[in-house]
């Protein structure tokens, strides 16, 4: 299971572990600290001068304290404001660094999750985690620290003030400090439950925005526009109510905060009313006393508010560390290969998919010798994309083994068993990028700008990128949808749902392999995948950007792309799910000439729905509910005139003498 846990650290033991993050920085926070006790010193030294006031100057005893007396007011408040320019700037600073510093190992964490924990989590509400629960610890780890500080600073040198000039008075308060700390801290417990309503709640918003911008053109069609205003609307209340309980929170705080520092000062005034204090006391004094206690009001009032502020960076902070204390995708495996030569075995290997009890896959036994074609057929949900899941060890089996080179996929590490394996699925992942670079992804350096032109003409995607303002180098958009798959070192991916990344085609080519490969072999890949004849009539060509997700590009020209970032990749292990579902006639023609070229001395697992495409496989597997029911070639499954037979006819009975 990856599900996170429930965050149950109390907020000292959230901040002692966020310290580790925060210590690099930590002579930002000295520098801001000395600024910050500076800062604070000013009040009680501003009381110490009216003492002198009333006490030496009006009583005519130092009336020459009056010439020097402004300049030395002009001189603390000129260092009142360096002090708090410079805590501010220091604190802003370790903050950012610490903000950053959660963000990229939470960015680094969650690439390093399986499959199956982005499929219990919704995108939008890990976006809300990277986004919105960072700002909150950026809160805690800077205002609030600045508060904490100097308030706390200001009411140690007070108090120091007072017991300096009347400890009888200043005992007074000290009686009741333990029910000013009480009450914060009951308040301080519904700060933090209703700051990690508020981060779920916020999840919930960022998830449900998320789902109407992708499916905003399934919402204009069906007129949805009414139910997901209504849905939105709900999270969105669900937002307000819990902000309204947090202003509910702090606005009943602070009077009741003020309302016991209030009667501490009712009684300090009671007090000084005995002649037995009133003897000790001067005119000056009484006043700097007092006026103390009042001016305690403020750092008071602003530690109560600040708890608010406070609690939510530590509910953040628990909700970042639930994330990076789920565990990661295992990798024990220990053999490293250079390239397989590809033969896979599937043996007696079940599956189920975590919280669900019907077996995605039942005994499954499959042997695919070194360069042979196995095609799966069936029914959608009959598990055959879950096999090429299992492969590429998104998912790790429950029971069996599957070989590769008679090794178990286990004993390989991850890195080098996805090095052996181009995935061609129904869900691809294109980046933010050009299509070059999606092309030559994660190996730019390697190929040229020839080859990813040649991978794009191969899979008939230079047709639409060629008629590209900037072909090739068209940015194509960001997608929120791609998975771990589509991250991996050694993947590329092509599906009728083709993600493109916002980038120039070249890029989303060669994508996370720009540094490995060359030009002349994006061009090579993109020509092989017959996409050079849209990518050069593009003003660009490979460089062509080609806006959000492809937007610029049709689904075929897209699928195209995908393609050829697979032909770049020259794998061993060549996985085809629904690779030209997307496709016309006449471009799956030509993609399917060039795919049987890439077949060729490479094992390839075919998953299709169009039996057309994989009639030259050298074994058709037909899986019905997790089982094989039948295994032949294409011929042999016809003379049975079973299921496969049934199929074949019922999908070319019903095909279209038409052109697609």
């Amino acid at each position: 299971m990856h599900a996170m846990s429930e965050p149950t650290l109390s907020a000292r033991q959230t901040f002692t572990r966020l310290w580790p993050t925060i210590s690099p920085f930590r002579l930002g926070l000295v520098v801001a600290g000395i600024a910050l006790i500076v800062n604070a010193a000013i009040d009680p030294f501003m009381l110490t001068l009216l003492k002198s006031l009333l006490d030496d100057v009006m009583g005519r005893r130092h009336a020459g304290m009056l010439l020097w007396m402004p300049l030395v007011i002009i001189g603390l408040i000129l260092i009142r404001g360096v002090s708090g320019y410079i805590s501010g700037y220091c604190i802003s600073w370790v903050s950012g660094k610490v903000v950053m510093s959660l963000r990229r190992r939470l960015f680094s964490h969650m690439m390093g999750m399986p499959v199956a924990f982005f499929d219990q989590q919704s995108t939008g509400t890990l976006l809300s985690r990277i986004s919105y629960d960072c700002e909150q610890v950026a809160s805690a780890s800077s205002g609030s620290l600045v508060t904490v500080v100097r308030e706390g600073a200001s009411i140690l040198g007070l108090f120091v003030m007072m017991f300096y000039y009347s400890w009888q008075l200043s005992l007074i308060l000290l009686v009741l400090a333990p029910v000013v700390s009480l009450a914060i801290r009951l308040v301080s417990r519904r700060f933090r439950r209703i700051s990690r309503n508020m981060q779920d709640t916020m999840g919930l918003v960022t998830s449900h925005a998320e789902q109407m911008l992708k499916g905003h053109k399934e919402v204009l069609m069906f007129g949805g526009q009414r139910v997901e205003t209504e849905r939105f609307g709900q999270v969105s209340n669900r937002m307000r109510r819990q902000g309204m309980k947090m202003v509910s929170a702090t606005a009943l705080s602070d009077p009741l905060i003020q309302l016991i520092a209030s009667f501490a000062l009712a009684f300090v005034l009671y007090a000084a009313s005995f002649p037995s204090v009133m003897t000790t006391l001067t005119a000056g004094t009484l006043s700097a006393v007092f006026s103390a206690m009042l001016m305690l009001m403020r750092p008071l009032k602003s530690l109560t508010s600040v708890n608010a502020q406070f609690q939510r960076g530590m509910a953040a902070c628990q909700t970042l560390f639930a994330i990076l204390d789920t565990e990661q995708e295992k990798d024990e495996g220990t053999r490293v290969i250079g390239r397989a030569a590809g033969h896979i075995a599937f043996r007696n290997v079940s599956f189920t998919y975590p919280g669900s009890e019907t077996p995605a896959l039942n005994a499954i036994n499959i042997d695919i010798p070194a360069g042979k074609t196995v095609a799966l057929v069936g029914r959608s949900g009959s598990g055959k994309s879950t096999l090429a899941s299992l492969l590429t060890r998104f998912y790790d089996i429950d029971s069996g083994e599957i070989l590769l080179d008679g090794h178990d996929l286990r004993d390989y590490t991850l890195a080098s068993l996805r090095e052996q394996m181009a995935l061609v699925s129904q869900h691809v992942h294109l980046f933010n990028d050009t299509i070059a670079n999606n092309i030559a992804y994660a190996r730019r350096d390697l190929f040229s700008r020839a080859a990813v032109e040649q991978a794009a003409q191969m899979a008939h995607a230079m047709e639409f990128i060629n008629k590209m303002e900037n072909g090739l180098d068209t940015m194509i958009g960001e997608n929120g949808d791609y998975t771990l798959a589509s991250l991996r070192e050694q993947m590329a991916l092509v599906s009728q749902h083709v993600h493109l990344f916002n980038d120039t085609i070249a890029n989303n080519i060669a994508y996370a392999r720009r540094d490995l490969f060359s030009r002349a072999a994006v061009e090579q890949a993109a020509q092989m995948a017959h996409a050079m004849e849209f990518i050069n009539k593009m003003e660009n060509g490979l460089d062509t950007m080609i806006g959000e997700n492809g937007v610029l590009l049709s689904g075929g020209q897209r699928q195209r792309i995908a393609i050829a970032r697979a032909l770049l990749r020259d794998s061993p292990v060549l996985i085809l799910d629904e690779a030209t579902s997307a496709l016309d006639t006449g471009s799956e023609r030509a993609i399917q000439s060039a795919l049987e070229t890439l077949q060729q001395n490479r094992t390839t697992l075919i998953i299709a729905h169009r039996l057309s495409t994989i009639e030259k496989a050298d074994e058709i597997l037909l899986i019905e509910e997790g089982r094989i029911v039948e295994r032949g070639s294409h011929q042999q499954l016809l003379q049975q005139n079973g299921a496969y037979a049934r199929l074949y006819q019922m999908q070319f009975s019903q095909a279209s003498p038409l052109p697609e």
